[in-house]
């Protein structure tokens, strides 16, 4: 005690505070595992998502000159570049064309198969290197030898199709021999998702197709590669804004090296931000778990800062020394999940890398593992301080007493204040680096009404047990009065499961309702079948075909063009700041179409529709929650380009559009005379009463016997297609939530072992008093029951409303209550309370009660 006594009134300050941290810690961890683990799970999803994302993005960056294919792409949709186009892009480097669209492959059996058609010229690929068995080249795999044109196609065609390299098949009015397989593309990831398997062949072949039709529904891509000399991002850079300069009415798409497949960078941003949220949601709840750790320790450490006080040390020392130890065991805990994390995209490199098909490049990326780092300290200050500041002006007399500890005392203002400020600093650290703002500030904010919640919710429980009539029955008089006893278990163990409850709910509920949307509510309303390319002088002759084959099927025929917004209210589309939520429309190009009446699936919401007769000025009716998130409304104009033509017109109405039906709906629905004497085709659709795959097969074949150029898409197989995707991004989401769901059964089992002092000393006297092992056994069975019983019916609610705020607001989906995922959830949370408690109570039970009574 000398040494404490001589110590503790001359030497003050961050010294004597880490001297005695870890002067305490010399006996080890005991009690702080749980902290450490909770800080270390949240700390790995968040460095560990962060790292993979910035490794992909900087594959995708890395790559993106062979992801387009060349260093700036021009795309158009239904028209090939005119011959001033094409040499101005000649004039500026290596050129190469290609065309994408689809098409209905016949096996000679008769089999159909819908494919992704990619013709291209003798110059394809500028860059990189396509991956082909047997592998030959590209002039030696698409000539025409035999009177056949050659082609390669994935796995999928042939085993679709029961064919072999070496057999034939046609497209169109062309016979093709399929001499190799493709299994990678160097420019594929940046045409986006395909929903039938790739079919390659060159131009020439195309045309002999005669697919190419006016107003056919194919994009002709020409990609350049500038010379070696002036290859940088500046240089490409320069051709795009030249290209937008001199060739204004051109109305292509152009994509720079830099933004290779701006559809996949948003989803890789998008998705990240989601999991990282997924991470936090994981910090937060291991956040009360450092509150429990911090909390049995410091009322473990009771003698200990009895004496530090009674030999002079003042209530700021012993903060400090215990802030100290919380900011060490912190920064551990962060160290442990910054290293996990950090490897993790070196491991999927290292086992799933010939597997992956983007582009990772593993590496440590120190600005995503500071933020996890930051993140880590940040949550374990929030949590920690109020506990930690409790003790300040607790009297030396009260610590040595059990029941001082358990008293409500509220910090003094000045450690409030601290803890306000470190709050509010993790909060604008959340939202002020995310990707969308909004997101960020709707997750905060859920995240405090949740604490508050449940911090009421058993508040609620404690004050409805004690109002209780006592039972006559023992153990169910025991069990509730430990859940509203001093030192009771339930606030702790409440805010503990109730949290991990809560983010469980909602991920099983969101994947429950995507997997419902997908892969089986949609087909029951959707339409069976698209047909697109119509040509519009056989429109009529198809509906009645149609008609015809499956009489009681109904058939909706529209007419269709394809072209891009490129100004609105008189501002560049590029110019204008749209809502996260409507940026997609501006970033390709858009079908449209024209009708006299409001289309099936609108709803007129603003303004009203043209009359049939209407030959003024051209009108536009806009969708109505997409015009919102441009800032448009009636009157405002909007200029489209439609085949190298800009079309300006005027909003004359808005309409709602329910976009699950699958049906045929537009964003952009224009009046009749808008398109007079334009060249385009029609889409069709075909909704069966009941789908019967033996006539679903007949009537393909039937459509490609008499319309051979016409293109079926069966809507199961692109649902199918979806589906493997959204199924992959579960996956992924499940994953990360499993660290959640970890996190949550740690800090249950942390706010259980932090009474364990309690319930031992509760067990011993009860035992000597003559209460029996199963009757403690029970009674206290029936308190984790009733205590996992009410919080499991809050997270089964709170959850459900945070995934229909997700399905019904994000995803603008259809939201279905999901109840067997949430009684599963509120079974899995008794089983794991239940058990994890009585585990705890069966040691408390082993005691022997002379050495406990000993030490009372």
């Amino acid at each position: 005690m000398t040494t404490i006594t001589e110590t503790i009134p001359n030497s003050r300050g961050p010294s004597l505070a880490l001297r005695y941290a870890f002067r305490e810690m010399r006996s080890g961890l005991r009690g702080f595992y749980v902290f450490i683990a909770c800080i270390a799970l949240g700390v790995m999803a968040i460095a560990g998502v962060g790292s993979v994302a910035a490794s992909l993005g900087e594959g995708v960056a890395r790559e993106g000159r062979t992801l387009l294919g060349g260093d700036v792409a021009f795309s158009l949709m239904q028209r090939e570049a005119k011959p001033e186009e094409l040499a101005f892009l000649r004039a500026r480097g290596a050129v190469s064309v290609a065309a994408t669209l689809r098409g209905m492959a016949r096996a000679p059996d008769g089999n159909l198969a819908l494919v992704e058609i990619k013709a291209v010229d003798g110059s394809y690929p500028l860059l990189g290197k396509a991956t082909l068995a047997p592998d030959m080249p590209m002039s030696d795999l698409l000539a025409e030898r035999d009177g056949a044109y050659g082609a390669a196609t994935d796995t999928t065609l042939m085993a679709r199709l029961g064919l072999k390299v070496g057999d034939r098949l046609t497209v169109g009015n062309a016979t093709f021999q399929i001499r190799s397989e493709i299994s990678a593309e160097p420019d594929k990831l940046a045409g986006g998702v395909g929903f039938a398997p790739r079919f390659l062949a060159n131009e020439d072949a195309l045309r002999a197709t005669r697919l190419l039709q006016p107003g056919s529904l194919v994009r002709w891509i020409y990609r350049v590669r500038l010379p070696d000399a002036v290859s940088g991002d500046r240089a490409a850079k320069a051709l795009a804004d030249d290209a937008r300069a001199q060739l204004p009415q051109a109305g292509w798409e152009i994509r720079s090296r830099d933004n290779a497949s701006p559809q996949l960078e948003r989803t890789i941003t998008r998705f990240t931000q989601f999991l990282t949220l997924v991470g936090l949601a994981s910090l937060l709840v291991g956040g009360v778990g450092v509150a429990n750790a911090v909390k049995s320790h410091i009322d473990r450490r009771r003698d200990v800062i009895a004496s530090l006080k009674a030999l002079g040390a003042t209530g700021r020392d012993v903060f400090a020394i215990y802030l100290t130890q919380v900011l060490v065991l912190a920064v551990i805990g962060s160290l442990i999940g910054m290293v996990v994390g950090a490897s993790l995209p070196f491991a999927i490199v290292g086992l799933f890398g010939k597997l992956l098909p983007l582009p990772v490049v593993p590496a440590l990326h120190l600005g995503e593992l500071a933020l996890s780092l930051l993140y880590g300290l940040l949550t374990a200050l929030a949590f920690g301080l109020w506990p930690l500041a409790r003790v300040h002006d607790v009297p030396v007399a009260a610590l040595f007493r059990d029941a001082a500890l358990t008293e409500s005392h509220r910090p003094k203002l000045r450690y409030m204040l601290w803890m306000a400020l470190v709050v509010g600093l993790l909060i604008a650290v959340v939202v002020g680096l995310a990707y969308d703002k909004r997101v960020a500030a709707v997750f905060v904010v859920s995240s405090m009404v949740v604490f508050a919640l449940l911090r009421g919710i058993a508040g609620a429980l404690m004050a409805f047990a004690r109002k209780l009539p006592r039972p006559s029955m023992t153990m169910l008089r025991l069990a509730i009065a430990n859940i509203y006893r001093p030192g009771a278990l339930t606030p702790s163990v409440v805010m503990s499961l109730g949290l991990g409850l809560t983010v469980l709910v909602t991920v099983t509920q969101i994947d429950g309702n995507l997997r419902r949307q997908f892969m089986a509510a949609l087909p029951e309303k959707a339409p069976s079948f698209y047909f697109i390319d119509i040509p519009s002088t056989d429109a009529d002759r198809f509906s009645a075909f149609l008609k015809e084959k499956q009489p009681q099927s109904t058939v909706e025929d529209v007419p269709m063009l394809r072209g891009r917004i490129v100004a609105a209210r008189g501002v560049k589309a590029e110019d204008l700041k749209p809502s996260s939520d409507a940026e997609w429309v501006l970033q390709s190009d858009r079908g449209l179409s024209y009708t006299n009446e409001v289309p099936r699936g609108s709803k007129l919401v603003e303004g009203k529709w043209w009359a049939p007769d209407y030959s003024g000025p051209p009108l536009v009716s806009f969708e109505k929650k997409l015009a919102d998130g441009l800032g448009l409304k009636l009157g405002d104009e909007v200029t489209v380009n439609v085949l190298g033509r800009d079309i300006t017109a005027r909003i004359g109405n808005m309409r709602s559009v329910d976009w699950q039906s699958l049906g045929i709906n537009f964003v952009l629905v224009f009046s009749p005379n808008t398109f007079r004497g334009a060249p385009h085709t029609h889409i069709a659709t075909l909704t069966e009463p009941k789908s019967d795959p033996s006539q679903d097969a007949g009537l393909v074949k039937a459509v490609a016997d008499a319309f051979p150029m016409i293109t079926t898409v069966r809507v199961r197989e692109a649902l199918d297609t979806v589906g493997s995707v959204v199924t992959n991004l579960v996956l992924a989401i499940r994953g990360t939530s499993a660290v959640t769901l970890l996190s949550a059964i740690l800090v249950l089992g942390g706010a259980l072992a932090a009474g364990h002092r309690h319930r031992v000393y509760d067990a011993v006297i009860l035992k000597t008093l003559g209460a029996t092992r199963a009757r403690l056994l029970g009674a206290y069975a029936l308190e984790y029951l009733m205590i996992g019983l009410a919080t499991a019916v809050f997270g089964v609610i709170a959850g459900s409303v945070a995934a229909w705020l997700i399905v019904t607001r994000l995803m603008t989906l259809s939201f279905v209550w999901q109840a067997g995922s949430a009684a599963g959830v509120v079974l899995a949370a008794l089983i794991v309370t239940v058990g994890l408690g009585l585990a705890g109570t069966l040691v408390a039970l082993n005691q022997k009660p002379a050495t406990v009574l000993r030490n009372l």
